[in-house]
């Protein structure tokens, strides 16, 4: 199984890998419509991003930046879990700019890596709590699947909004 894993995550980082290295600045806070989920920079110079707890209606579509947040949240949160400690929450996760987040999404993705290769199958039976919360019984095995299918999905969102803006 993990064998399989490491497999579809190498595909998933080569499709992310290809649209984030296609990234110009201007593409991260490019906005294609009126409702969006953006990243905001703050008086202190911080970029913090549109969040809420519940999805509203509707819902929101989200720039390349918000995008990019979003995968640094969720890998941060995940790694933090492996690692035994609390995944940070949503607002504890600030947004480092256009060029600096397609860096850390590498870094994050070379540790990410490296823990699949350093993995067995018998070490995706261990318990997980991030995303789902304490009680979900999720395995580590059942983090990695979700990543990957979450990597692939924000690839293909960052994907469509560069094509969509170097239409225009």
């Amino acid at each position: 199984m993990i064998a399989e894993l490491r497999r579809q995550f190498d595909l998933a980082w080569a499709l992310t890998d290809l649209h984030l290295s296609a990234l110009s600045d201007e593409d991260h806070l490019w906005e294609p419509g009126p409702l969006v989920w953006t990243v905001h920079q703050d008086s202190s110079g911080r970029w913090r991003p549109d969040f809420a707890e519940i999805e509203p209606d509707p819902i929101p579509v989200p720039t390349i930046g918000w995008l990019s947040w979003h995968i640094i949240f969720w890998w941060s949160g995940a790694l933090a879990d492996v690692d035994g400690q609390t995944p940070p929450a949503p607002t504890e996760i600030e947004w480092p700019g256009p060029g600096a987040a397609v860096q850390r999404i590498r870094v994050l993705s070379a540790r990410w890596s490296g823990l699949l290769e350093s993995l067995t199958d018998t070490d995706l039976l261990a318990p997980v709590t991030f995303p789902w919360g304490k009680d979900a019984g999720r395995s580590l095995g059942d983090m990695a699947m979700w990543l990957n299918i979450e990597l692939t999905k924000n690839a293909s969102e960052i994907g469509q909004l560069r094509l969509l803006r170097a239409a225009r």
